[in-house]
């Protein structure tokens, strides 16, 4: 047979080969982002800010005051309304008829002294320690002598300096300062009378 009549041979087509996948030809990787559970407000909480009340500790052989209270006041045994002022470094007195003498060649004092009822005042004599020059708003400064006297209220009775002046009609005859509350009482203003009527010191007539 001639080369002219021979069929051309032809070979089947290959697949391609397979070419390995760059970094550059991987599909991109997508984040997945996982949504947050709905919240529900099941409870609604309301705080409230309460007047926190602090009381404060008072040591068991101190009293408590309150702005007025009645006094036993000795010499006299007179039970006198007093205004007790902690803005008073001592102690005051309202008298009539304070006239000061001369006694054994020391200075003493003559008053009487009234708790404001029918009764008829006392008069009293006492040393005078000292005197003592008290100005007050308004006033000229006044010289007032300074005795020794036992106020009581309570169950407490303690012997201080008690200054006097003559006055006229007063509320409160009597001043109870820094030098009877100091290491013995504490003061509430916002009471009145605590204590009650004193009782009279053992030594009182």
């Amino acid at each position: 047979m001639s080369d002219e009549n021979q069929q051309p041979v032809i070979e089947p087509a290959l697949p391609p080969a397979e070419t390995p996948l760059g970094a550059a030809q991987c599909p991109p990787v997508e984040t997945v982002v996982c949504a947050e559970p709905e919240v529900k407000v099941v409870e609604r909480v309301i705080e409230r800010n309460f007047e926190k009340v602090v009381e404060v500790p008072v040591a068991k052989d101190k009293l408590v005051l309150g702005s007025e209270e009645f006094f036993t006041i000795e010499p006299g045994g007179l039970r006198l309304l007093a205004l007790v002022d902690t803005g008073a470094a001592t102690s005051s007195l309202s008298v009539v008829a304070l006239t000061p003498f001369e006694r054994d060649g020391s200075d003493w004092v003559r008053f009487s002294l009234s708790d404001g009822s029918d009764a008829e005042p006392v008069k009293i004599e006492l040393p005078i320690k000292r005197h003592v020059r008290v100005a007050r708003p308004g006033f000229d400064r006044q010289r007032r002598p300074i005795v020794d006297m036992s106020l009581t209220v309570g169950e407490v009775t303690h012997m201080v300096e008690v200054n006097l002046v003559e006055r006229g009609e007063f509320e409160f005859p009597l001043l109870v300062g820094r030098n009877f509350l100091k290491d013995a009482a504490v003061v509430d203003v916002s009471r009145k009378q605590v204590q009650g009527k004193p009782k009279l010191p053992s030594f009182s007539k």
